[in-house]
This record gives C-alpha cells, structure tokens and sequence, in this order.
C-alpha cells in the first residue's frame, strides 16, 4: 500500500530506528524530523497478510504518531495499563523467539504429533503450521 500523502514531497527523515520483532508482527519505531526541525515518533506495526501460496507476501501496516509534547503523557498511560495487566494476571512471560527447537518444545508440550507428508515439511515447525491452517 502506498502512502499517496507524500507524492511528490520528500519523506520525513529518519533520524533513528529501532525494530522490535514480536512473534508474527514487527514493530517499527521512528523518530522522524518535521519540516519545522521537529522530532516526532512513528510506531508502525507490520502484520503479514494471508495470501496465496504463489503470491508475494503482502503486509498490513498500521500507524501511530506520537509528538513530544504528549510523550509524557502517553509513558504515564502505557505505564498505567501494563501494571493492570500484571496486576490481573500476574507475571508475564516474555515471548520466546520461534525457532525449531521452541516448536519441538510447543509440540511436546500441547502432544502435538509429527505429520508424515510427502510435500510437506516434515519438521515439527511444519505441522504445526499446517495445523494452524485447518
């Protein structure tokens, strides 16, 4: 999806990024130069779509800007509402990257069996996706 908002106009700069991968999203974090020399954050989250096995993967963006002036208070609010939750649920669990390993252990741990298929990736990680489609 293009961002018809800047045709012919030159880009916010860049002038720091940071990515953070999150299980299936992406989050990007900007802080972007305005026209004014201000600075200013963009947080996009990138979501890949579902598509055809011969299409080109396609992601869905979301986007979030946040000025200087409502940092403060935009730190306070996010603050407020990860203790609720930490509250309420206790202790959270960092989310472990997937690697095959992880998916052996998720297998073993939800009795998740290995899937023999010829056109299919045998691995753990494959039948646990092929799952995840039915």
């Amino acid at each position: 999806m293009e961002n018809r908002r800047f045709e012919g106009k030159n880009e916010p700069e860049i002038v720091y990024s940071r990515s953070v991968k999150a299980g299936k999203r992406i989050y990007y974090l900007d802080v972007k130069k305005a026209r004014n020399e201000d600075l200013y954050l963009c947080i996009t989250e990138s979501k890949r779509k579902q598509t055809g096995e011969t299409e080109l993967p396609q992601f869905e963006k979301h986007k979030v800007f946040l000025y200087k002036e409502d940092f403060a208070h935009f730190t306070e609010g996010l603050q407020d509402v990860i203790s609720f939750v930490q509250n309420q649920l206790g202790e959270i669990e960092e989310r472990k990257e997937w690697t095959p390993e992880t998916a052996e252990t998720y297998a073993e741990e939800h009795q998740i069996e290995k899937v023999e298929d010829k056109t299919e990736d045998k691995s753990i990680l494959g039948s646990i996706l092929n799952r995840l489609k039915n």
